[in-house]
């Protein structure tokens, strides 16, 4: 398919960061703004012209197309091997060829926000998304979804009740200081040190997709966390190194080996402790990390 052109080519960034959170997949998200565009092109000329706001028709027909792949992503996830998290994102530079290719990274879509989006259904999902993240109207929710206004407002209520807890609890500075000592004393394999900076009841949860090693579930409560970070600096053949890096807008760390990178891990404070650490060490979800 060629590039769109004007004026269409403008919705692509929007288009874009609309399908990421609505997927917690940039792959996915691309696959579904190649898919709209498709749609627009499939058109006669005559029935473009007709259109009188492409941008809306456009956002409609991604919304459609999310909510299609959202129903069949939860039967692939239940046979995903371990657990399954959302495509982290690094910070973008201005060396990015194509800034319509930026995804906007701001609280709607740090990890503990799009792992709370994976509880929803996905008219939830979509309908909390499309009104608090976007602003859309529920009538015009209801046009995407196939449900009534009243019902797409019960569904984002409904979202809402479920997202509360993944707001931003401390300023990403707060939380830069945490990750820092989290990295030194991980360094220092000083498991007293992590436990001290790990919430009680934290948890660590990776992703390998059945492609790398990685636990298969959850590894609950501060000691296990910190042992099990420290075990696998120790036990890993050749020399790691982690990076500080910000991870969907929050700070993070990189685990790399060499010129390799083994994991990206995302983080979740609160309290003044660390609660939850994501672990992506899937390779076909840190493309975005590459080159």
């Amino acid at each position: 398919m060629t590039t769109p052109s004007e004026p269409v080519v403008g919705e692509r960034r929007h288009l874009l960061n609309l399908a990421y959170r609505l997927l917690g997949s940039l792959a996915e998200a691309e696959d579904a703004v190649q898919e709209t565009y498709a749609r627009w092109y499939g058109l006669t000329q005559e029935r473009r012209d007709a259109i009188s706001s492409p941008g809306a028709w456009l956002t409609t027909v991604a919304g459609r197309v999310c909510l299609d792949l959202l129903g069949s992503a939860r039967v692939r996830r239940e046979r995903y091997v371990g657990e399954w998290l959302p495509e982290p994102l690094p910070e973008q530079t201005g060396s990015v060829a194509d800034p319509a290719d930026r995804i906007t990274l701001d609280e709607s879509v740090t990890m503990a926000f799009l792992v709370a989006l994976e509880a929803m259904t996905p008219a939830q999902r979509v309908a909390l998304v499309l009104h608090d993240v976007f602003g859309y109207s529920f009538a015009e929710i209801a046009e995407i979804t196939g449900r009534t206004p009243a019902a797409c407002r019960e569904l984002a209520s409904s979202g809402r009740r479920r997202i509360r807890s993944a707001r931003p609890a401390v300023p990403a500075t707060r939380q830069d200081d945490l990750v820092r000592d989290f990295k030194l004393a991980w360094e220092a394999g000083d498991i007293d040190t992590l436990v001290g900076l790990l919430d009680p009841g934290a948890t660590l949860t990776a992703d390998g997709g059945g492609v790398v090693r990685a636990a298969l579930t959850p590894i609950e409560g501060s000691e296990l966390v910190a042992r099990y970070v420290v075990h696998l600096a120790t036990g890993a053949a050749g020399e790691l190194e982690l990076v500080e890096r910000t991870v969907n807008g929050l700070p993070g760390l990189l685990l790399q080996r060499g010129n390799d990178l083994a994991a990206v891990y995302a983080f979740d404070v609160a309290d003044g402790r660390i609660t939850r650490i994501w672990a992506m060490r899937n390779p076909e979800k840190l493309r975005p990390w590459l080159g």
